[in-house]
């Protein structure tokens, strides 16, 4: 993909324009040195979304002291990949000048919902005054070796393997099926996060493929970062099963916790975790939305 768009002139030394690979390293500095940063909780890195667009930047002199960019990934979904500024920046204007151009891009394309998940109250702030929409909350839950209960075995008839890539495309498939387009993954997406996983696994019934979970984590545990089960099956036991599995696998590998996030209006979600013994741990974190065209 091609970024579009063209810098402007802001005065007093600072002009806004599109990212390029050259930025790579003054955007990581911005990153790494940088207190203000949003970063969207995603395979990938805010660089590797260099070269895809919108993705804007604040130059002052050859420095970069503020960047935004949320290119859709699927199509119609723009994820705020990273907003970041440097500390002599107001985020107050750091905000405007780069959603500006943005949001004009965006809207060439037509239809696209704008996302973010803001863990900092900062860009919370920010993203209400620009009239994005409080849409619901992620929350965290935990299950770990201490407190967990004894949790009823499955009686679906259905067998948890290793995922392998040439799963892929069917995992896709019973992504897009079993979430709202906010909450879908593209093969990209699903790719990335399955070459970056430490345990991934699907579930075959009579039919084939009907669910699946990608997990990433250590020597201590694992994190559930996704789990979905065609919606025609669910409620039958191949989600509990994927993730009853999950925890023998950690607990084989030394691990005494695993943690998930989900959505706080998911109720079936919220059911089977709680009824294979995780509880919430307090943490939750808005989702804001603004749609575009």
């Amino acid at each position: 993909m091609t970024q579009g768009g063209h810098s402007a002139v802001l005065g007093a030394g600072r002009k806004i324009r599109p990212a390029t690979a050259s930025d790579q390293q003054k955007i990581a500095d911005l990153i790494f040195f940088e207190s203000h940063v949003h970063r969207h909780l995603d395979w990938r890195t805010p660089l590797d979304w260099l070269g895809y667009s919108p993705y804007w930047v604040l130059e002052e002199g050859r420095h970069i002291s503020a960047a935004l960019a949320c290119p859709t990934d699927p199509d119609s979904i723009a994820w705020i990949r990273i907003f970041a500024f440097a500390s002599h920046v107001s985020g107050d204007f750091a905000w405007p000048v780069l959603w500006h151009p943005v949001r004009n891009q965006l809207a060439e394309q037509g239809g696209v919902t704008v996302a973010a998940i803001a863990t900092q109250q900062w860009f919370d702030q920010l993203l209400l005054a620009a009239q994005f929409h409080l849409s619901g909350h992620i929350v965290l839950l935990e299950w770990n070796e201490e407190s967990a209960q004894p949790h009823p075995p499955s009686n679906t008839r259905v067998q948890v393997r290793r995922m392998t890539v040439q799963d892929l495309p069917r995992v896709v498939e019973v992504d897009t099926a079993a979430f709202e387009p906010l909450w879908r993954n593209s093969l990209a997406a699903l790719r990335k996060a399955y070459q970056q996983s430490t345990y991934a696994t699907v579930a075959e019934g009579e039919s084939g493929l009907v669910g699946y979970q990608i997990s990433s984590g250590g020597a201590f545990g694992a994190h559930l970062a996704r789990l979905a089960v065609l919606p025609e099956i669910q409620g039958r036991g191949v989600g509990a099963a994927l993730v009853s599995e999950l925890i023998e696998h950690m607990r084989r590998s030394g691990g005494s916790k695993v943690t998930v996030n989900t959505q706080a209006n998911n109720a079936a979600s919220l059911a089977l975790y709680t009824r294979l013994g995780f509880r919430r741990t307090g943490e939750k974190y808005p989702v804001y939305t603004f749609k575009i065209g």
